[in-house]
């Protein structure tokens, strides 16, 4: 997506957000702009198969002039189907298509013009509530039976047009779902733009639009873009080609994708996500970028209570999952494949190390793994800090800590760090340590990371170089020798030494001020005189 078509996309999403405002919150609002921008991609998908091919087979019509209700067209629909269900995973008739639909709930009062649902003579005078329902229930049915059924099963059921938050009375909300569909209408989605992450771009703006609405929720579906390319860039280095990437708390799987855009090809896409809305949004985030329904395996559940992938191994593991969340931590997982060795399992109020021993447990040899944590997790105690040490001491997959800068997430401030792991270390010896926590951009409400502050950590991270106050190569000794605390500033020295103060020329420039105060101490007695008033200090 080119810069101007990211602008145009922004504008129209806060037009939507001014016809809903006051109605809903920042996660409601997300929930069907989103849902209705993928309703909008499934269609210009699939108009754009249908029309290539017709062309192929010689037909001069386009999709959507057929007409329906004829023999001939019925025949020409049947034939499509049969092509674009295994193709594409679902099925959409020419009067299904978004364009369609909101083309028939507006229309520009006294002009054949394009509507735009930002002008006040758009006039909402047809009722689309109905057909809209339909259309959403026939995308899955079109699924039903075939491969890629799973992919589509309730992908809508968070669109409810029903809600009385749209409106009080059925025309209300008719009006409203209306006029969100003509602002979408006419946004170019650049399909056939590789690098283009519409899905990602529109959680990207409305999320910093709506903070202070969705809060500390914001977090939990979407990692900020730049610490999403570092993670890729790492658990890609060297490599042109994955067989799998797996993410535990895959959000809305963006960070999947991104992975994907640091190679040629991915082989196959797994991940999990308890939250069923933001599940929903990853499957559509999937299809949104062209993944093959046959490519991705999304399951919904708790990845730690009820992990969904057991008995497979990835090339690459990449995860920022939610810090410091609380899990059952029952006795029974102490007999579990993914804890039991480490003697320990993470603390019921804690369960990040738990998170780190479930994605090691999936590393496929060779593979690297890369992790978002809060800074507690490089120097807790307790059963952190044994399961810490059994990482080091007798695993030895720990490649590198990264000190990130703080204020970088959506909805905390607090800072954090990524963890690096590698099933089989080029440099068995030693830890690298990395502090970009001072290498950031300041912003008004969080601060971020430039281009050229990735470049860095990712240059240094590859070179495994060592630089002075930036980066350090810790021998397996030296951190045995810290008790295996691995916090940053125990092996990254950035104390910065104050200048050393001149006392001899400071006593002299005290001395000068106090001659030049008594001067003009004297002009301001003379000044009383003259006024016949006395002097301040008499």
């Amino acid at each position: 997506m080119t810069e101007d078509q990211k602008k145009k996309l922004e504008q129209k999403l806060w037009n939507i957000a001014d016809e809903l405002r006051g109605k809903m919150n920042a996660d409601e609002f997300r929930d069907y702009c989103l849902g209705f921008i993928f309703y909008k991609y499934l269609s210009e998908k699939m108009h754009t198969f249908a029309d290539n091919l017709l062309k192929s087979s010689g037909e001069s019509v386009s999709y959507s002039d057929i007409e329906e209700n004829t023999d001939d067209g019925a025949d020409m629909l049947d034939a499509i189907r049969e092509e674009a269900v295994p193709e594409l995973g679902y099925f959409l008739k020419p009067s299904e298509l978004f364009s369609a639909i909101a083309t028939r709930g507006a229309h520009k009062a006294g002009s054949e013009a394009e509507a735009d649902a930002s002008k006040s003579d758009v006039i909402i005078d047809n009722f689309i509530l109905d057909d809209l329902a339909a259309v959403l229930s026939n995308i899955e049915t079109s699924t039903m039976g075939t491969d890629s059924e799973d992919d589509f099963d309730h992908l809508f059921e968070d669109l409810d047009l029903n809600s009385t938050k749209l409106g009080r009375t059925v025309d209300a909300r008719n009006s409203l779902i209306a006029r969100i569909m003509v602002h979408l209408d006419s946004i170019d989605f650049a399909l056939s733009d590789s690098e283009s992450d519409v899905l990602g771009d529109a959680y990207e703006y409305l999320i910093g639009q709506f903070a202070a609405g969705a809060g500390k929720k914001a977090g939990e579906f979407y990692t900020p873009q730049s610490v999403s390319t570092i993670l890729a860039k790492i658990v890609t280095n060297g490599k042109t080609r994955l067989k799998s990437v797996y993410d535990p708390t895959c959000g809305s799987g963006s960070l999947l994708l991104r992975v994907a855009r640091e190679v040629e090809e991915v082989g196959d896409f797994f991940g999990q996500e308890m939250n069923r809305t933001t599940y929903n949004l990853a499957r559509m985030n999937m299809i949104l970028h062209d993944v093959h329904y046959s490519k991705f395996d999304l399951r919904q559940e708790d990845t730690l209570e009820e992990p969904q992938h057991l008995g497979k191994k990835f090339q690459a593991v990449v995860a920022n999952p939610p810090f410091s969340a609380k899990w059952s931590a029952s006795k029974q997982f102490e007999s579990d494949d993914r804890f039991a060795q480490y003697g320990k399992l993470a603390p019921a109020s804690k369960a990040d190390f738990a998170f780190v021993q479930h994605m090691l447990h999936h590393l496929d040899d060779g593979g690297t793994m890369a992790v978002v944590l809060p800074h507690g997790v490089l120097f807790r105690g307790g059963a952190e800090g044994v399961i810490r040490r059994y990482l080091i001491e007798d695993l030895n997959r720990l490649d590198a800590v990264i000190g990130l800068p703080a204020n970088i997430f959506y909805g905390t401030g607090i800072p954090t760090c990524i963890l690096v792991f590698k099933e089989c270390r080029e440099q068995p010896d030693n830890v690298l340590f990395i502090d970009a926590s001072a290498h950031f951009e300041k912003g008004k409400n969080q601060n971020n990371l430039h281009p050229s502050h990735i470049a860095k950590i990712v240059d240094t991270y590859t070179n495994r170089s060592e630089e002075e106050k930036y980066s350090h190569l810790a021998s397996l000794k030296e951190i045995a020798d810290n008790d295996y605390n691995l916090n940053i500033p125990r092996y990254v020295d950035t104390f910065e030494e104050e200048e050393p103060v001149d006392l001899q020329a400071t006593a002299e420039a005290l001395k000068t001020l106090e001659s030049d105060m008594a001067e003009i101490d004297k002009t301001i007695a003379g000044f009383c005189k003259e006024l016949g008033i006395e002097a301040p200090g008499k």
